[in-house]
C-alpha cells in the first residue's frame, strides 16, 4: 500500500484605501519552488484586514506547509484554515481564535505527525474522519468556553495530488483554474437555503439584508453537522479559502481577473484584500491563497 493509500484508506483509482490597516502575511515563498529533480512545488499567499467599517478583527487563518526529501520523499502537504468568528463583546475573535487553533492542533497531531512515523499502522482513521473530528472538538471547546459566540470554518488538508475540505458556515473554498472560479463548498446561511429551494433568485440573494444570517457555525450547539469531502488538486490552478468579508464584496469575476493577474499568490491576495477596502469594507477580510503547478 502507498503511501497516500494509507492516509486515505481507499485503493488508488485514479490598492487599499490610504489609513486601512492590512496586514499581508508573507509566507515567504518567492517564485516556484524546485527540488533537485526537477519537482515543482505549491506556492502560497494570505492576506488579512480589518476592513474599513469594523473597528477589530474577528477573522482568524492558519497556514501549515511542508515537503521532505530523501530515500522515501514525502508528497507536499499542508494544512489551510480561515475562520469568521461572530458574536459580540469580543466573542466572535475569540470564537474564530479557539476554532483554528483546535483544528490546527488535532489535524497536525493526529495526521501531519503520522507521516513522520517509522512504522505505518493500518488501523489509522482516514483522513475524511480526522477533519470531520477536529471540527467536532472546536465545536465542543467553543461551546465551552465562549457562550454565545460562534465562528465559520473553512479548511484544507493537502496531501500529494489530493485535498480534503472541511466546513462549517459561510466562509468559502473556491478552486480557479482556466479563468474560472468554482465554489466548492456550500453556504450554511439561511439565504442561500431560500436560493436552494427556488424561493430566491442570485441576485435576490445577494442583496437580501439576512444574507449573513447561518443556521449552521461552530460554537451554536453541542451537535455540529460539518461537510467534510475529498477533491482533486487543480493542476496550474488555485485554492482560495476566503471569509465573506471577501466574496461577499468583490465579484467573483473580479476575483478571477485578479488572481490571473497576478505573478505570485501573495501579491494576489494582497490584491483581493484592497479590492475588498476599494468596496467599502464593510467586513473583516481574509484570503489564503494556494497555487499548484503543472505536472
Amino acid at each position: 500500500m502507498s503511501f497516500l493509500d494509507r492516509i486515505f484508506r481507499r485503493k488508488k483509482s485514479l490598492p487599499s484605501p490610504d489609513g486601512v490597516k492590512t496586514a499581508p502575511l508573507d509566507p515567504g515563498s518567492l517564485g516556484l519552488r524546485t527540488d533537485a529533480e526537477g519537482r515543482r512545488h505549491i506556492v502560497i499567499g494570505a492576506s488579512q484586514s480589518t476592513g474599513i467599517e469594523r473597528t477589530h478583527n474577528e477573522d482568524s487563518l492558519f497556514i501549515l506547509l511542508g515537503s521532505a526529501y530523501g530515500e522515501e520523499a514525502m508528497p507536499d502537504f499542508g494544512v489551510f484554515i480561515v475562520a469568521d468568528g461572530m458574536g459580540g463583546h469580543r466573542s466572535g475573535e475569540v470564537a474564530s481564535a479557539i476554532s483554528v487553533r483546535t483544528v490546527a492542533q488535532s489535524i497536525t497531531r493526529d495526521g501531519v505527525l503520522n507521516l513522520f512515523d517509522f512504522e505505518q499502522r493500518d488501523d489509522r482513521p482516514p483522513l475524511q474522519e480526522l477533519v470531520r473530528n477536529a471540527l467536532e472538538q472546536a465545536n465542543q471547546r467553543v461551546v465551552d468556553r465562549v457562550p454565545g459566540g460562534g465562528t465559520t470554518l473553512t479548511l484544507a488538508v493537502l496531501l500529494g495530488t489530493q485535498m480534503t475540505i472541511g466546513h462549517v458556515g459561510d466562509s468559502r473554498a473556491y478552486v480557479i483554474s482556466n479563468n474560472h472560479a468554482k465554489t466548492i463548498t456550500r453556504d450554511h446561511s439561511l439565504v442561500e437555503r431560500l436560493r436552494e429551494l427556488g424561493q430566491l433568485t442570485l441576485e435576490e440573494a445577494a442583496a437580501h439584508p439576512q444574507r449573513n444570517v447561518l443556521y449552521r457555525a461552530i460554537g451554536q450547539g453541542a451537535n455540529l453537522e460539518v461537510d467534510v469531502f475529498t477533491e482533486p488538486v487543480p493542476r496550474d490552478g488555485y485554492l482560495l479559502l476566503c471569509s465573506d468579508g471577501l466574496w461577499g464584496v468583490v465579484p467573483d469575476d473580479d476575483i478571477v481577473r485578479i488572481v490571473a493577474g497576478s505573478n505570485h499568490p501573495q501579491m494576489a491576495c494582497d490584491e483581493l484584500v484592497r479590492a475588498a477596502n476599494a468596496a467599502g469594507g464593510p467586513d473583516n477580510i481574509t484570503a489564503v491563497l494556494v497555487y499548484f503547478p503543472q505536472d
